[in-house]
């Protein structure tokens, strides 16, 4: 747990009391915070206060009870001891029902003082602590499904993405492995109306038959109920995320789809079944009409989850959302890694530009991660390519410079010869060479 933060704002307009009480709390090892009068006490006070309210009740304006119940409307859980007569104690029990942390009958000893403070303070430490756990989970979680790029297909998923997700139906991703189809689903979860809910991964190219009902239904071989819940139950009134559905076998995906259309689960010796709600969004690798025709997607199946379908182009049919997402991925490893954020070299950016990353965003994401730890660009490859010659890597950073060369020059042919120092010809050659058109760079922000 973070470690307690001893500061407590004090009030009383009592002068001669509220200065004996500051010596005595700074010596018990208080950061003290002393106001005369509880509206000046509530002057820059607000939820990111990480200290406790100790106040006297009687005092002149504002007293004690209205205080707290200010300090009430700007947190809820900000720790306050209300410091109370004999004739005030009503008063105090009133604010104790109405969530107050404590009240301490005067003349209070020092040793109690000290420790009803300490037990305020740890438990404002606990929800400051749990407050910024929460903060980093939400922009953790913004992060991962936020969705990069400025491709006409990034563009128009933007465009579409909530009204994909208040739909509540059924998705089907296509694109090849590592197109960011899981990004896309989670993205689609957290705008939905069901983001409070469940988004339950399955992988099935792990699933077969010896662990369908274990994994779905939380059921043994012998179709007992088991220690943990199935998946399915998992998602109900949330999302399942059927990751790689097309590397299910028929028999299992006819079993799936029967248990996703019956609407409910039936435990093993229950006496009535459980609804079951659920979103389904499923991702297939390769077109939909060959997965079919070869049998390696039901056409019931498909034709069930298929309402809405969205067809992800390879990250080298995208290049201008290249740059960015490498960006996003270098900050991201930077930050979990704690290391300074190297900068871009021509080495680099000519990768970023000339490689045809076979491996999508995966490959991407690792080549950020090498380049975060120092890394030779060229170690970076992860092994989604057979090992290669120095012709090879030559041929590959030199179309990365004339494609590092068009983007700055927004697809001015000129301007790119001039900025490489070519002849015309031996541009126009290696162009050829590597199969670059500079009509592709044209309209592209070169920041």
């Amino acid at each position: 747990m973070t470690d307690c933060i001893r500061i407590v704002r004090l009030i009383d307009d009592d002068a001669d009391l509220l200065a004996a009480q500051v010596q005595s709390l700074r010596i018990a090892g208080f950061t003290v915070q002393p106001f005369a009068s509880a509206s000046d006490a509530l002057e820059g006070l607000g939820a990111d206060f990480p200290g406790v309210i100790l106040s006297d009740v009687r005092m002149p304006g504002m007293d004690g009870f209205e205080l707290f119940q200010r300090v009430q409307s700007l947190d809820a859980e900000l720790p306050v001891i209300l410091l109370t007569g004999h004739a005030d104690v009503p008063m105090a029990v009133a604010a104790l029902k109405q969530g107050a942390y404590d009240f301490l009958s005067k003349p209070v000893g020092s040793d109690s003082l000290v420790a009803a403070l300490n037990r305020a303070c740890q438990s404002r430490a606990l929800v400051i602590e749990n407050r910024t756990l929460r903060q980093k989970a939400q922009e953790r979680l913004a992060r991962e499904t936020r969705l990069i790029g400025q491709s006409p297909f990034m563009q128009h998923l933007r465009d579409n993405i909530e009204r994909i997700a208040q739909a509540d139906g059924d998705v089907l991703l296509v694109g090849p492995n590592g197109s960011g189809k899981e990004t896309i689903a989670r993205a689609i979860h957290r705008q939905s109306a069901r983001r409070g809910r469940g988004f339950v991964h399955v992988a099935c190219a792990a699933l077969d038959e010896a662990h369908f009902d274990a994994e779905l239904l939380g059921l043994d071989s012998a179709g007992r109920t088991g220690r943990g819940v199935g998946r399915l139950e998992k998602a109900h009134r949330g999302t399942l995320y059927l990751d790689r559905l097309d590397s299910l076998g028929s028999g299992l995906q006819a079993r799936l789809l029967s248990l996703i259309e019956a609407g409910e689960l039936w435990p093993s010796g229950a006496a009535s079944p459980r609804p079951l709600d659920l979103r389904v969004i499923a991702s297939v690798e390769g077109e939909p009409s060959q997965l079919l025709r070869e049998g390696r997607l039901r056409p019931d199946l498909y034709y069930r989850l298929s309402g809405v379908a969205l067809t992800l182009p390879p990250l080298a049919d995208r290049r201008e959302d290249i740059p960015e997402l490498f960006r996003h991925f270098l900050l991201e490893a930077c930050e979990r890694l704690e290391v300074s954020v190297p900068a871009l070299t021509p080495t680099v950016r000519a990768r970023l530009s000339g490689h045809d990353w076979r491996g999508n965003l995966r490959e991407l994401r690792q080549f950020a991660e090498a380049h975060a730890l120092g890394l030779s660009p060229f170690e970076a490859q992860g092994g989604s390519d057979a090992p290669r010659g120095l012709t090879d890597l030559m041929a590959e950073y030199e179309a990365g410079l004339i494609r590092e060369a068009l983007r700055l020059a927004q697809g001015n042919a000129t301007r790119a010869m001039e900025r490489l120092q070519l002849p015309r010809k031996t541009f126009y050659d290696k162009l050829t060479r590597h199969s670059i058109r500079p009509a592709d760079f044209r309209g592209n922000d070169p920041s």
